[in-house]
C-alpha cells in the first residue's frame, strides 16, 4: 500500500493554521490586555477552542480526500 501524501499535507496545514491562529491572537494582545481580567480570560477560551473548528474538514480529507 502507497503511503498517501494527503497525510503529510494535511499536517503541514494544521501546523499552519495553528501559527497563524497564535500570530493573530498575539496581535491583539495590546488590546485585550486592557480588559477586565474576566473578560480576557473569556476571550482567550473561546480563542482557545475556535481554532478547532476547522481541523474538522481538514482531517476528514487528509483520511477520505473528500472535503465534505
Amino acid at each position: 500500500m502507497t503511503p498517501s501524501w494527503r497525510k503529510p499535507v494535511g499536517m503541514l496545514a494544521i501546523l499552519l493554521l495553528i501559527t497563524v491562529w497564535c500570530a493573530l491572537i498575539v496581535s491583539l494582545s495590546g488590546t485585550v490586555g486592557e480588559w477586565h481580567a474576566l473578560v480576557q480570560a473569556l476571550f482567550y477560551v473561546v480563542a482557545g477552542i475556535i481554532w478547532i473548528a476547522p481541523l474538522k474538514p481538514l482531517l476528514r480529507w487528509m483520511e477520505t480526500g473528500r472535503w465534505r
